[in-house]
């Protein structure tokens, strides 16, 4: 979020011309007689509920002698000169003591002294009888953004509210933003929004779209107050008309968290498409999103060139996904490369086990069998081995179609151990030593036959 402040954030030069311009008039003005320059502005400032003491011409023209000297950018010899005036503040009439700590408070805020500038600025303000309404409201706007600043929230609340009741006029648009930032930093949510929509519709009775950054506000404020169908509708608007790649990337991960995946998907394709997904973290997110709307097709391919062209990198997490996603896709030979490499780094033996089933549904009996031991000897590796009995089923269904009955024996009653599959592994059991029974009559026929 842009600091309020910022907008009061300019050159010295331009501060102190302000603070002269805002009750003289222009520079060139002030080269003028000065008599009747200073009359007519004093006119201009001077409402008709108040009667302002006049400044007087010596007054002015040290005020005066003092800003050609900050615009000329020796800011020292205008401290001098302001010295030299509040040297005889007894002297000066109300008015003139107050225009000479608006100077003061712009002089010092070009210095970056922001609590002498507040200092002073309070001064300005100090009796309100006797300075003009413009220099009163302008001092008390000034007070708010320095205290907004200096993180003074409740003080710039308190300046700008007092501000409010002094001004005739409504609100701008931007003086609404003003407040809702105040509110906003305060944790006062609700009335951020508040004013942040009344800006917004002041704003679109120009015409005009909001600012980017009056939506990014909004959308906080909606967040903190935890709404997230409203935070979408802001994203989707920040998507609409300030096309950038993290409002495609925020909107995508808002549908997600609304419930509405459809959406979610279609905006992540859109962004990548456009070329926005170029994070290693996106790209696995699009890739979730594909593996869970059923497309392992593309999970695979958007995976495969990602860490192909080195932006996701080929880690366990990447290439567990890759394989999955080539399962899936019915594309058991590329799952196997993928797997293998796995079991090249990973400690443990679940990819073993993958790839034992993998073989055993295949009806590639040796290949289950290796992989099965493989994934049964790493298994003391894994603190959750939880594919240990299944790799006891598949050694011995894979060790039984190879007719290696004594193994595929010891593999079942070593899965009989195990409470869970305990009942499967006696069936196998029963079953098995049926088959080699019959199994070894039919060999001694052959036998008996052959002799």
């Amino acid at each position: 979020m842009k600091n309020a402040l910022s907008l009061l954030r300019v050159s010295t030069f331009s501060l102190v011309t302000f603070s002269l311009v805002a009750v003289f008039g222009s520079s060139q003005a002030i080269a003028n007689t000065a008599n009747t320059t200073n009359n007519e502005q004093v006119k201009q400032n001077y409402t008709k509920s108040k009667k302002v003491p006049a400044m007087r011409n010596r007054v002015y023209t040290q005020l005066a002698r003092a800003q050609k000297l900050a615009d000329d950018g020796d800011k020292a010899a205008g401290f001098a000169v302001l010295a030299e005036v509040e040297a005889r503040i007894t002297s000066l009439n109300a008015y003139e003591q107050a225009m000479l700590y608006n100077f003061l408070a712009f002089m010092h805020y070009g210095n970056d002294d922001l609590n002498k500038a507040i200092v002073n600025f309070n001064k300005v303000i100090s009796d309100e009888t006797v300075i003009p309404d413009s220099l009163l409201l302008s001092t008390r706007y000034s007070l708010a953004q320095l205290s907004m600043q200096q993180q003074d929230y409740a003080g710039a609340l308190t300046q700008l509210i007092a501000w409010q009741q002094a001004n005739p006029k409504a609100l701008t648009a931007n003086q609404e933003m003003l407040f809702a930032q105040i509110y906003y930093q305060d944790k006062r949510y609700a009335q951020t929004l508040t004013h942040v929509e009344q800006a917004i519709t002041l704003r679109n009775q120009e015409n005009k779209l909001p600012k980017e950054n009056w939506l990014i506000l909004q959308r906080a404020s909606y967040y903190e107050l935890n709404q997230p169908k409203k935070v979408t509708q802001v994203m989707e608007q920040l998507v609409r008309w300030y096309d950038k790649p993290q409002y495609w990337l925020q909107l995508s991960g808002m549908y997600g968290e609304i419930g509405e995946e459809d959406k979610q998907l279609a905006v992540m394709e859109a962004a990548y498409q456009a070329g926005y997904v170029t994070q290693s973290s996106d790209i696995m997110t699009l890739a979730q999103l594909y593996q869970y709307h059923g497309a392992p097709f593309k999970t695979a391919t958007l995976l495969d060139e990602a860490i192909e062209q080195g932006v996701v990198v080929a880690q366990e997490k990447s290439l567990a996904m890759l394989s999955r996603a080539y399962l899936a896709a019915k594309e058991p030979q590329k799952a196997i490369t993928v797997l293998m490499t796995l079991t090249e780094f990973v400690e443990g033996g679940k990819y073993d086990a993958l790839l034992a089933q993998i073989y055993l549904n295949d009806q590639q009996w040796a290949q289950a069998v290796i992989f099965a031991d493989k994934a049964i000897s790493k298994s003391t590796h894994d603190k959750n081995a939880d594919y240990l009995g299944n790799m006891y089923l598949a050694k011995g269904m894979a060790n039984f179609n190879l007719k290696q009955f004594k193994p595929a024996l010891q593999a079942f009653a070593n899965a009989q151990q195990l409470p869970k599959l305990k009942k499967t592994a006696q069936q196998w059991l029963s079953y098995v030593e049926r088959e080699q029974e019959a199994y070894q009559k039919q060999q001694q026929i052959r036998l008996a036959m052959l002799n």
